[in-house]
């Protein structure tokens, strides 16, 4: 799947891999659903779901608790926009699949 098809999954209900729980952590952040994607996230006990976990934290403002996870994705934090690093995330996971 591309990023553009992973995009265009969006107008979709359900995400479109929901065996890939970093990738749909990202699905359901992207719908504005935070809480979801949190839980997606944090079922992904790898560093792809680390790297979503570093991700919210940092987008909801809690910046030592991301910190954290970056450390476990084995990421340094991110510098980008937070529209910028969804990207950049949901491409590598796209690409790593």
């Amino acid at each position: 799947m591309t990023l553009q098809e992973f995009r265009e999954s969006l107008s979709g209900n359900a995400p479109p891999a929901p065996e890939n729980l970093a990738l749909t952590g990202l699905w359901w952040d992207a719908k504005g659903d935070w809480t979801r994607a949190h839980e997606s996230a944090q079922q992904d006990e790898g560093s792809a779901g680390a790297w979503v976990h570093a991700y919210l934290h940092r987008k909801e403002g809690d910046a030592s608790n991301a910190r954290y996870w970056y450390d476990r994705a084995g990421k340094r934090p991110s510098n980008l926009q937070i529209d910028a690093e969804w990207e950049e995330i949901a491409d590598a996971l796209l690409k790593s699949t």
